[in-house]
């Protein structure tokens, strides 16, 4: 099972990383051949899918680069000034491996994969936007309602400063923050349903994770690093300004299951306010009974919202396979309006996004 494991995720990276596409094959190889491979993931063998061992093993060889404890595989990556050479990369990768297995079979069985992909702020800028405007029209309210942000599985909390975001069009035109230190290229197809001048106005944000990363960190900052694919240096580049500006306007990650957490943050109405509960690539890691109790408390919760104090579900999750890929897809929920949008598909890390114009209706 674990050798299939990591044979998916390699299959997961051809596309868009070779270096740890090829690392991940020759990993799967050797696992299957009872390598160091197998040593370093020991007590791993019954992970579940949705723990993404594949993933972890990789972000765990990543750390001890970012570290600089592996100088002779530091070559291959470009995340710290290397080169790949696809043909040399696991004979320098095995060494480090065994040298290193204690340490790794660690990092492994203890870290959690935390892309906090800020390239999610994109289609999560489009949807909150459609999301106050529509809440508002189905009241005949005159101005968007503000927002309050509640995201769960928020990790380092990269994606709760939409409106501290520039969105650069292929028209031109920048959405957001024009002045932003994070400036994203969104390559939309098509644009968001709505009068794109509307001011987003988020009174509130808070986020809550079982294992949330505290990015003013360096220990927190590596974490996030490790699981960037070495050589997507334009995702790397985005994370360390996304990390650099969650320093500068800290929003708290509370340490907390997500219904539970819910269930505090929507007891009470916020009158005049739009509450938007958001999730991205989470649902993967989390159980079923967890995702059975938090559909319970949005249930409840929606049950209560008001014209005065409306309700919002906002989420980009892996819906399908398409191609070998996943297909992501951005939907909208908003009650007591009882208003169900699917509003696009994209990337599982926000960029490349197409907005669906079939099913705004």
């Amino acid at each position: 099972m674990l050798v299939e494991l990591f044979q998916d995720a390699a299959r997961g990276c051809r596309q868009r990383s070779p270096l740890n596409h090829a690392l991940l094959t020759a990993a799967a190889e050797d696992l299957a051949a009872g390598g160091v491979t197998a040593s370093v993931m020991a007590g791993s063998e019954r992970d579940r899918r949705g723990t993404v061992p594949g993933l972890r093993f990789a972000g765990s060889l990543h750390r001890l680069v970012l570290e600089g404890k592996a100088p002779s595989l530091a070559k291959h990556y470009p995340s710290v000034g290397g080169a790949t050479d696809l043909g040399k990369l696991w004979s320098d990768a095995e060494p480090v491996l065994a040298e290193h297995a204690d340490e790794l079979r660690a990092l492994v069985r203890s870290t959690v994969v935390q892309t906090n992909e800020p390239g999610r702020t994109a289609p999560l800028y489009g949807g909150l936007l459609v999301a106050a405007s529509r809440a508002a029209a189905a009241v005949d309210r005159a101005e968007p309602y503000p927002v309050r942000l509640l995201e769960i599985g928020a990790s380092g909390g990269l994606n709760l400063r939409p409106h501290r975001v520039g969105y650069r069009l292929a028209d031109g035109r920048v959405l957001g923050d024009k002045r932003s230190r994070l400036q994203l290229d969104p390559e939309w197809t098509g644009l968001p349903p709505v009068d794109l001048d509307l001011p987003l106005a988020l009174v509130e944000r808070a986020g809550c994770d079982l294992n949330p990363v505290d990015v003013s960190t360096l220990d927190g900052q590596r974490q996030l690093s490790s699981f960037i694919w070495p050589d997507q240096l334009d995702r790397w580049r985005r994370l360390q300004r996304a990390m650099r500006l969650a320093v500068d306007d800290p929003v708290k990650v509370e340490r907390a299951a997500g219904p539970e957490w819910l269930r505090r943050q929507l007891a009470q109405p916020r009158p005049g306010v739009l509450t938007v509960v958001w999730h991205s690539v989470v649902w993967q890691y989390v159980s079923p009974a967890q995702r059975a109790q938090g559909r319970t408390v949005l249930a409840d919760a929606a049950a209560r919202a008001t014209e005065e104090s409306p309700l919002a579900l906002l989420v980009y999750e892996p819906r399908e396979r398409v191609g070998g890929l996943f297909r992501f897809d951005l939907l909208l929920r908003l009650w007591p309006a009882g208003i169900s949008l699917h509003l696009g598909s994209g990337s599982g890390h926000g960029i490349p996004f197409t907005w669906d114009e079939q099913r705004w209706s």
